[in-house]
């Protein structure tokens, strides 16, 4: 059986996938990822907070779309861990 993990909000603000509005994406779902790879940003007025993907695997699908409002504890992804 395949194990999955969910990566949560760390704390409440803005979810963004890109670094920048000109920048690509961090990962696509398929993406290899490890625990220490930051996959996302949480945006806090003005102040940017790393998401990592806090497990070794493959990002399966993100539950949250880019530049939602997030509060803490809410699902943003899920990985397959490897």
């Amino acid at each position: 059986m395949t194990e999955r993990t969910t990566v949560t909000a760390p704390m409440p603000g803005v979810f963004y996938r890109r670094p920048d509005p000109e920048e690509p994406t961090f990962v696509e779902p398929g993406d290899a990822v490890e625990s220490d790879s930051v996959i996302a940003l949480i945006g806090v007025m003005k102040n940017f907070h790393d998401v990592t993907a806090d497990a070794d695997g493959e990002i399966v699908e993100f539950l949250t779309e880019h530049e939602q409002e997030v509060d803490a504890g809410d699902e943003l992804a899920v990985i397959e861990v490897s």
